[in-house]
């Protein structure tokens, strides 16, 4: 009998204790456990933060495009990015040079001809039985003349021969509209000569082998062994003087 006595005060000292510990843990706004509970947060998460790479443009003739790349920064003190540069260009060329021309020289004069210079005769006073040819360049480019004028006067079987002492330091050309001179001797002053006679035609070849027909005075001229011609020259004086 005393024992369950014992045990009926035991249960009832228990429940009084633990209403009194549940009591205080209400009044410590504790659980019901006594754990104290932590407070509730959720990391805060960074907003996300572009970045952009820029590429390296590309390498080429044509010069190539130039390359984009985007990263995003995450996480918590993290930044990754990436950039890319690509590229494509061709360079071109091609030339081609062509030209044509002969050897060395090949800008020189050609050599007069008897379709663009025209020769003329005229018989002067001074000196006494001389005759003065001039050679006119009538065409579009320069030439260059004989050495002399191989003068063919009437029938003649030979032409006669150049004064040494006339020849220039170089052969005469003519550009167009330009005349070259030589004087011819026809017979000797004093009529110490042989073998006078009257012509009255004159021809004068060229290098190249065409030939210019000359007129000469109506009359004719008179002409002996002493006929001699001059080079040409480039002024009337010179011609003239010997």
């Amino acid at each position: 009998m005393s024992a369950r006595i014992t045990r009926t005060r035991l249960f009832a000292a228990g429940t009084v204790a633990l209403a009194a510990f549940a009591l205080t843990a209400c009044q410590d706004g504790g659980s019901a456990t006594g754990a104290e509970r932590p407070a509730s947060s959720a990391p805060a998460t960074p907003e996300a933060t572009p970045s952009t790479g820029t590429g390296t443009p590309g390498a080429g003739g044509g010069g190539g495009a130039e390359g984009t790349g985007s990263s995003v920064d995450s996480g918590a003190g993290k930044g990754t990015g990436s950039g890319k540069g690509t590229g494509a260009g061709k360079g071109t060329g091609a030339g081609k040079g062509t030209g044509t021309g002969s050897s060395a020289g090949s800008d020189r004069p050609g050599k007069c001809s008897a379709a663009t210079v025209r020769i003329t005769a005229t018989q002067v006073t001074r000196p006494v039985n001389h005759l003065l040819l001039t050679a006119t360049n009538r065409g579009k480019k320069t030439c260059l003349l004989p050495p002399y004028p191989m003068a063919r006067f009437g029938e003649a079987q030979s032409v006669p021969p150049v004064a040494p002492e006339t020849r220039p330091q170089s052969v005469t050309g003519l550009a167009p509209g330009e005349s070259g001179y030589a004087g011819v001797r026809l017979s000797a002053g004093d009529g110490s000569a042989e073998g006078g006679m009257t012509v009255h035609s004159l021809t004068v070849p060229f290098d190249d082998g065409s030939i210019a027909t000359v007129s000469l005075p109506a009359k004719g001229v008179y002409v002996d062994d002493s006929l001699t011609v001059t080079y040409w020259q480039a002024d009337l004086e010179t011609a003239l003087d010997w």
